[in-house]
């Protein structure tokens, strides 16, 4: 059996201590590496949770961040990048395109179809209504003919409305079959760069050649709007007794009645006043439509209760608003015949009445009896239009040399061709833009 033989004393005495030095040295290198390893471990853990704990937020936007904190500048962004897209890319110097609301009553169905030939061009958007006071065989008729029209079935630009509404002049339903009309051109129009509201007894004093050729080198942003904010007698006559307009619940037309209480003026909101006709850019109309801010509708809640609210609602929101408040220039681009003091209608437009138009050089004049001679003398002194006919422009011979079918638009102003009317609406539009004071007399 073999038998291991014990250190002695000494040697065992040595080795223990030359190992203990050996231990020692490595000790403290080892410590030192197992807790620098620990400290790596936890500060990576510790920044990787804190990352993600930090990324599970969403930051607040930097000053200089593009993407706003609020949801109404984020609708107005989208607006005007909608805006930009409806113009088609079309910026000042190119063709406009203009949308138009041509709008009549009972017994206006002729009128309407002469006012629409007078006015139409292939590039335009149209809608026609007549209100619900018109006999149903009367706004069939109307649609029929829209229908069979060779030049309205090839271009689909004339809409016309067969879900009538109920309109009374002085009370808030023609705001509300303006909007109406202004959502289906919205809609279904697309590229147009001005809305223009006309009734069946208004009519052109230029061809849209003419009218097309002058816009073509102004900035799309201008509303033309006749405003003011010195309301005067209508402060007692129209802000302050309240209406009840029977055509937003009732089937039948009748006059608006008024109640026994009256109101102040509004704190919340400046009341304008102005005309009832105006041309106004597709990004107004499209913030009256979508009203971000609230404020298109609570105006419109306002004016629902509102003496002639067509002469206030849109001058009370374009003035308001302050993206808007300077696009404003005060014509409504009407020849309107009034009394002195005006009432509530102007005086019908006659022969004796036709110098006056031409040296206005507004482009529209109003108000026309049905079927006037005058009529005649406009068509074929001012327009060269023949009865029944269109007004001749520069589609005409564009029409004639394309085969293109469906969509047909003039791109080109070169493609226009203007007339007298231009010189006339172009000296009454350059003298409205450099009056003197222009910039300071947005919505007084």
């Amino acid at each position: 059996m073999l038998e291991t033989k014990p250190p002695s004393p000494g040697t065992a005495g040595a080795a223990g201590v030359a190992g203990g030095g050996y231990h020692r040295r490595w000790a403290a290198p080892l410590l030192a590496s197992v807790l620098l390893s620990s400290l790596l471990i936890a500060a990576s853990l510790f920044f990787s949770s804190s990352r993600a704990l930090l990324l599970s937020f969403s930051p607040l936007p930097s000053a200089a961040s593009a993407e706003p904190l609020f949801v109404e500048a984020k609708l107005r962004q989208q607006q005007q990048m909608r805006g930009a897209a409806a113009s088609g890319g079309r910026g000042r110097g190119a063709v406009p395109r203009i949308a138009y609301l041509v709008s009549g009553s009972a017994g206006d169905g002729a009128a309407l179809r002469r006012t629409l030939r007078a006015l139409y061009h292939p590039s335009n958007m149209y809608v026609v209504h007549l209100d619900l006071e018109a006999p149903a065989t009367e706004r069939a008729e109307l649609a029929a003919a829209v229908r069979a029209d060779p030049v309205y079935s090839r271009f689909r630009n004339v809409k016309v409305v067969t879900r009538a509404n109920l309109v009374t002049y002085r009370g808030p339903t023609m705001v509300a079959n303006t909007l109406h009309a202004a959502a289906i051109l919205l809609r279904e129009g697309g590229e147009w760069d001005w809305f223009i509201n006309l009734s069946a007894s208004d009519y052109p004093l230029v061809t849209q050649d003419d009218l097309l050729y002058v816009l073509s080198d102004l900035p799309r942003q201008l509303n033309f709007i006749e405003h003011t904010s010195d309301i005067g007698w209508k402060e007692y006559q129209r802000a302050k007794p309240v209406i009840i307009d029977p055509g937003l619940y009732s089937l039948q037309k009748s006059d608006v009645f008024w109640i026994t209480e009256k109101r102040s003026v509004p704190t919340a909101f400046k009341l304008f006043t102005g005309s009832a006709w105006m041309m106004l850019t597709h990004q107004f109309i499209e913030y009256c439509i979508w009203g971000w801010d609230n404020l298109p509708r609570t105006v419109l809640m306002y004016y629902a209760n509102f003496l002639s609210s067509p002469e206030g609602y849109f001058h009370t929101v374009i003035c308001n608003v302050p993206e808007f408040r300077n696009t404003t220039v005060n014509h409504d681009l009407h020849f309107i015949s009034w009394d002195n003091p005006p009432k509530q209608h102007p005086h019908y437009l006659t022969l004796n009445d036709f110098d006056g138009m031409v040296n206005s050089n507004a482009p529209f004049a109003r108000k026309f009896g049905r079927e006037d001679p005058v009529l005649d003398k406009i068509d074929q002194e001012l327009l060269g239009r023949q009865p029944d006919g269109f007004v001749a422009g520069g589609w005409m011979d564009l029409l004639n040399t394309t085969t293109v079918k469906g969509s047909f638009t003039v791109e080109r102003v070169q493609d226009l061709r203007p007339g007298p009317g231009a010189d006339r609406l172009k000296k009454l539009v350059t003298g409205l833009l450099t009056q003197e004071g222009f910039d300071d007399k947005h919505c007084l």
